[in-house]
């Protein structure tokens, strides 16, 4: 019995980790609205197009806020850096946004909806 557990606790704990380190795609998946990264990547650009400065801001908010619920899923099955890569493109959208920048903004949403799309593959 005790060399059972022996071999079997350390095949456990790799699978556990293994199933970990490959749940990235699933959990970067929405649980709700509140938390609908890619739809709210959709909307900011539809607002910026439009011009919309204030909803443009207000949306990129809501854009940021659904990213910091996502990130704490994600943060074990994904590459620090295409995490750190999405966040700087966040913030960065939210600069052109608040600068009226239309063509900076819309540039860092693509960059942004890229990383977003390179997470978990």
């Amino acid at each position: 019995m005790k060399k059972l557990i022996y071999y079997l606790l350390p095949v456990a704990i790799l699978a556990l980790f293994i199933g970990i380190m490959l749940s990235g795609s699933y959990l970067k998946q929405p649980r709700g609205e509140d938390d609908n990264v890619p739809a709210q990547l959709v909307l900011v650009k539809e607002v910026v197009q439009k011009g919309d400065w204030k909803s443009a801001q207000q949306e990129i908010d809501n854009l940021e806020e659904a990213w910091e619920k996502v990130v704490p899923r994600i943060q074990f099955s994904m590459e620090r850096n295409e995490i750190y890569l999405l966040s700087i493109s966040l913030t960065r959208a939210g600069a052109a946004i608040t600068a009226k920048d239309k063509a900076g903004a819309l540039m860092e949403l693509e960059e942004a909806e890229h990383h977003w799309h390179s997470l978990g593959n």
